[in-house]
């Protein structure tokens, strides 16, 4: 019997858990029997949404946890769900995905981990980018109490300790050319000359550009970062594969050049165009992806403002 201050059940209203944690916007959860298992903020826990119940998630950790904010906060259970829905366009592509997908919600993650993770993600599949996190987090990431046998036993590793170690070390975590991206970025945050926090008070448009400094991190990257870090509503991440979902929806009779994609996306959906965006995804990776055929991996991006991208599938 797991002791009482090691669970915690959180009550939720229109919340899809395998939806949101499968929808490429975090890369360590992993699917295990009927629930969930990942590393997050330092503890190792395990999620299932509980059947029989009009709405609740258990959560449950090997170490006693005084309260739960960090993950609630981290699940954003608490935001209503019903009224970003109602700010969307009344159309027939976001109502079919509301439809299709009702009850995915956006993370709140920490903004290390979702730069370093997305760095990663380019040109790669999902399940690539969490075997490459893996290894890293078991390199070097700290301990933290797991299930014997489970390959979750590690944080992910502080942007202090990716900066220390040589760029070798990076690539014998098998993420190649990605390599010498995130060790800039993380001698960025160490050293001070991008102060994640900060970020958080700056204008959207100042933190994109601040991000995009970065060598490695074009639009996209620091879209997904400020959407799924700092619940930035106004970041709308647009890879090869959304703008090929919004040609096939949207504009199915013509060529729309992308600056005119671009602005389509900037001004057409609204107060919470990422949550938008989201659905958009993942309804179109999981009901549309026969239609729309495969996202092509883009090549290696070789220009400081270039913009890596990860196939979603």
């Amino acid at each position: 019997m797991v002791p009482a201050e090691f669970r915690h059940r959180i009550l939720v209203v229109d919340y899809d858990l395998a939806a949101t944690l499968c929808s490429g916007q975090a890369f360590r959860w992993q699917s295990v029997g009927s629930g969930w298992e990942s590393v997050v903020l330092g503890r190792w826990v395990r999620l299932d949404a509980v059947p029989g119940t009009s709405g609740s998630i258990e959560a449950t950790t090997l170490e006693p946890q005084r309260d739960w904010s960090w993950l609630e906060t981290y699940l954003q259970t608490g935001v209503d769900l019903d009224s970003i829905l109602k700010t969307f366009p009344n159309e027939r592509p976001l109502n079919e995905a509301v439809a299709a997908c009702r009850g995915l919600r956006l993370l709140l993650q920490d903004p290390w981990e979702c730069l370093a993770g997305f760095i990663l993600s380019s040109t790669k599949q999902i399940v690539q980018i969490r075997q490459c996190m893996e290894h890293l987090c078991r390199r070097l990431g700290p301990p933290v109490t797991s299930p014997p046998g489970t390959p979750w036993g590690f944080a992910f590793p502080a942007a202090s300790a990716v900066a220390a170690v040589d760029e070798s070390v990076l690539r014998e975590c098998r993420m190649g050319f990605r390599a010498p991206y995130l060790h800039g970025a993380a001698r960025a945050v160490a050293e001070g000359r991008l102060n994640l926090d900060s970020l958080r008070s700056l204008p959207t448009i100042e933190a994109r550009r601040q991000l995009m400094e970065l060598h490695g991190v074009g639009r996209k990257i620091a879209d997904c970062v400020l959407l799924f870090a700092y619940g930035r509503q106004d970041a709308f991440p647009a890879d090869v594969w959304i703008l090929k979902v919004l040609r096939h929806l949207y504009f199915p009779r013509r060529k729309p050049s992308p600056s005119r994609l671009q602005q389509f996306v900037d001004t057409h959906f609204g107060l919470n165009a990422g949550y938008a965006q989201q659905y958009l995804f993942h309804h179109a990776r999981v009901n549309l992806g026969t239609t729309l055929g495969r996202p092509k991996p883009v090549s290696r991006p070789s220009s400081r403002h270039a913009t890596p991208r990860h196939d979603p599938n």
